[in-house]
């Protein structure tokens, strides 16, 4: 296994753009997991641990796009209709077995190969819908219509896949059309890599599983559990570390046993330098711990670290705050550790339906949700309540808008980029 460089995490303490500490993370860190070798039905969702290189063709030879009649194109008439005798069948698993004669139609279906013959066999085919058959006392002939195009309704050998061309590169996330891909090569299994381990945990005397009864003062752990989706949607291979006490002793001891096992460990809040928040105190005795300040609202601490051979990612504890900070530099972070290469998630444009003022030098992201406007463009509304605590705001919010440092005004009506969660939900 790869280990994490020991200054991948070391920062100056300024206040840093988003843009640019998430370009320090990508650039210090690289893939940590080990490679296997999986059956492609269980592959899905994994990443891609080498190229793949196509060895064949796809499709392997030139078929019919239609069910219809495959003929030679110049023996068509250029003034009127032409009637062809059908001198036999092709279907998908089934081509003709003799060659096609100049003159003569095939009657063809979806799939199937292209019949040989002299000149390069026939080139064109009709759709059965445009032709008529007439039966004859000597058998079949079609009718076919003026006006067919050369080549029409023919899918060529490789237009596809081309043998030699790559279909996969190393850190591709694989999709099911990916899984598709690669079985058209005849493949059945891929080199991907191990999912990433990762452990998650809260701490606090005041957070409380959710179906226990609430004494005074306590709150239900929301954050943990918004997290599991978001790691199990990863496809991270995740610990449930629970929840922990205030106790220095109990965390370090756990944070310290977790090290060995897992590849990255994930909390929200409890990050401070009170007396009471014993998490950043218990990372720094047992690895290394830096505090990242971005220019994002809203966000802005994030702790990162290592303990050993373990990545250490502190988020902040309000939920608005601790979901922008993990889909913007978490996400990313996590699957460049996973070996994915494509971490940056699509925006998208809107228009704004809102006025919004807000700082300069700092990103900042919305939650909105989106309407179709009257002209066809779509709208995005800013949920009324802007609080980083507002759990609902990101419940009732189709995704964010994210406003770059050099904005201070938005008006009503101005395209703005869009972050659908859908876009980060897998």
């Amino acid at each position: 296994m790869v280990q994490l460089r020991d200054d991948c995490f070391v920062n100056d303490g300024r206040l840093m753009p988003a843009d640019n500490a998430l370009a320090i993370l990508l650039e210090r860190l690289h893939p940590v997991v080990d490679t296997e070798t999986m059956h492609l039905r269980a592959a899905a969702g994994r990443i891609a641990a080498t190229d793949v290189v196509a060895e064949r063709d796809v499709p392997p030879h030139d078929n019919s796009a239609v069910d219809g009649f495959a003929v030679y194109f110049d023996d068509l008439s250029t003034t009127g209709e032409t009637a062809l005798p059908v001198a036999g069948r092709a279907a998908a698993g089934h081509p003709l077995p003799h060659n096609q004669k100049r003159g003569e139609a095939v009657r063809i279906f979806t799939g199937a190969p292209m019949p040989r013959g002299p000149d390069g066999g026939p080139d064109t085919i009709l759709m059965q819908e445009d032709c008529a058959v007439e039966n004859l006392s000597d058998g079949e002939q079609v009718v076919i219509p003026l006006g067919i195009r050369k080549g029409a309704n023919r899918r060529s050998r490789g237009e596809d896949v081309r043998a030699g061309a790559t279909i996969l590169t190393t850190g591709q996330r694989l999709r099911p059309q990916e899984i598709g891909l690669v079985a058209s090569i005849g493949l059945t299994a891929l080199s991907v890599y191990r999912p990433l381990r990762v452990a998650l945990l809260s701490t606090g005397d005041e957070v409380f599983e959710p179906g226990v009864d609430l004494p005074d003062g306590g709150i239900y752990d929301a954050n943990r559990y918004s997290l599991l989706a978001l790691l199990d949607a990863l496809g991270c291979e995740v610990t449930d570390l629970g929840i922990l006490p205030d106790d220095r002793e109990v965390i370090t001891d756990v944070i310290a046993k977790a090290a060995n096992l897992h590849d990255a460990l994930i909390t929200s809040a409890g990050m401070s330098v009170g007396e009471e928040d014993h998490l950043s105190a218990a990372v720094a005795a047992v690895g290394q711990l830096h505090f990242w300040k971005l220019a994002i609202k809203p966000g802005r601490p994030v702790a990162l670290g290592q303990i050993g051979g373990m990545a250490f990612i502190g988020l902040p504890g309000n939920p608005a705050a601790m979901m922008v900070t993990f889909l913007r530099l978490a996400r990313p972070a996590l699957l460049r550790l996973a070996g994915a290469t494509d971490l940056e998630p699509q925006l998208y444009k809107v228009q704004a339906g809102f006025d919004h003022t807000k700082k300069a030098a700092r990103r900042e992201y919305v939650r909105v949700r989106l309407s179709a406007g009257k002209d066809g463009n779509l709208v995005a509304h800013k949920f009324p309540r802007e609080g980083a605590g507002i759990l609902t705001s990101l419940v009732e919010a189709d995704g964010l808008v994210e406003l770059s440092e050099d904005v201070t005004q938005l008006t009503v009506g101005t395209m703005v980029d869009f972050l659908p969660f859908t876009e980060v939900s897998r």
